[in-house]
């Protein structure tokens, strides 16, 4: 089974105290012993800004992008160090594996950075993933590594997604201010009422928080993927979920899933625009299983390019689908509400019958 393990910063760091060395090298015996049982795992964690703010002597966690970016620089070598130390001590070998979004979203980055980390599990690496913070800007960031780590099961393929908090799970209600809450074992479908669960933003040394866990829990399970939320404190917690245990929360996957490149269109690429569509074009994408036609969309949004991508909202402005345009916005703008036969007449010239081809559009 390939597996991600995704770990926060709050896990491996503290928040003057640097990284926490026993913890790496308790998850790294963990990590080990899941390999030896036939599992490939790929780790995403987090740690850099944590290591490096001990070293720059910074006090609390940077806003300022130049400051993350210069802890980062300076905590990297140390965290994947702990992290050579740890596995080697189990005669393991890793690798440090360092991604941005805007990279993810070209579709020939997309494939590399996929064909690199299936070399590495091929030789029997087990990669450690980051976010590239260094040169990542605030435009062009994940935001989190719990998006990250949703992101990467996607890319490798992976039969589950675990992520290592600093609790035990999803609560009905914050466990330190309410002795009533409750741990929620097992998630269906992650909706509007649990993501209403979700409370705060992220620790001293994090930027996730529950909230970011179930929006990386939303986008692994619509693809197939099942997750695990559990308590990474307690190491010895990742053999239980490969055994079939589950101490924290469970969400269960919502579909099978997707072919490679409709998990790149869903997840990998960055949406630059929307087309509002009419009920008919609803019904057609979401029941028919059709191509977008310009007679369906009734207003645009964003200036985007041919070949990028774009939502497709119903008329009450929920995101039903995401699709790789064939068309330009200012060519949208002159064809939308038309025929496909009038397509040629209004622009001068014709790529396409559709505006988005169902080959290249995701059902959300």
């Amino acid at each position: 089974m390939r597996i991600v393990v995704k770990i926060g910063s709050s896990i491996v760091a503290g928040a003057r105290a640097g990284l926490n060395t026993r913890r790496i090298a308790a998850l790294a015996a963990a990590i080990s012993s899941a390999r030896a049982a036939g599992h490939q795992p790929v780790l995403v964690s987090s740690g850099a800004v944590a290591a490096g703010m001990l070293k720059l002597r910074m006090r609390k966690r940077p806003s300022d992008i130049k400051l993350k970016q210069a802890a980062a620089s300076v905590g990297q070598p140390s965290l994947m160090w702990a992290y050579e130390r740890g596995f080697a001590a189990h005669k393991e070998k890793v690798a440090q594996v360092l991604l941005t979004r805007d990279g993810l979203s070209d579709r020939k980055m997309y494939i590399n950075a996929k064909n690199t980390l299936f070399t590495l599990l091929d030789y029997g690496v087990i990669p450690v993933v980051n976010e590239n913070d260094t040169v990542a800007t605030e435009e062009i960031r994940f935001g989190d590594n719990d998006h990250l780590a949703a992101l990467v099961a996607s890319l490798v393929e992976a039969d589950r997604l675990i992520m290592l908090s600093d609790v035990d799970g999803l609560y009905t209600a914050n466990p330190a201010r309410d002795r009533r809450a409750r741990l929620i074992k097992t998630v269906e479908k992650v909706d509007a009422d649990v993501m209403g669960l979700a409370g705060g933003s992220g620790s001293a040394v994090g930027t996730g928080g529950m909230y970011s866990k179930l929006l990386a829990a939303r986008m692994a399970a619509q693809n197939g993927i099942g997750v695990n939320i559990i308590n990474g404190r307690r190491p010895r917690l990742l053999a239980a979920v490969l055994q079939g245990g589950n101490p924290g929360t469970e969400f269960k996957p919502e579909r099978g899933r997707l072919s490679a490149r409709k998990g790149w269109i869903a997840h990998g690429i960055r949406a630059k625009g929307a087309l509002e569509l009419d009920a008919g074009a609803v019904k057609a994408l979401r029941e028919g299983r059709k191509s977008l036609l310009p007679s369906g969309v009734l207003r645009m949004q964003g200036s985007f390019q041919a070949g990028d991508a774009v939502y497709c909202l119903d008329p009450q402005g929920n995101r039903i689908a995401k699709g790789v345009s064939n068309y330009s916005s200012d060519e949208v703008k002159r064809i939308m509400g038309r025929k496909t036969s009038e397509i040629e007449a209004a622009l001068g010239y014709k790529y396409s019958d559709e505006i988005i081809h169902r080959d290249n559009m995701v059902i959300l």
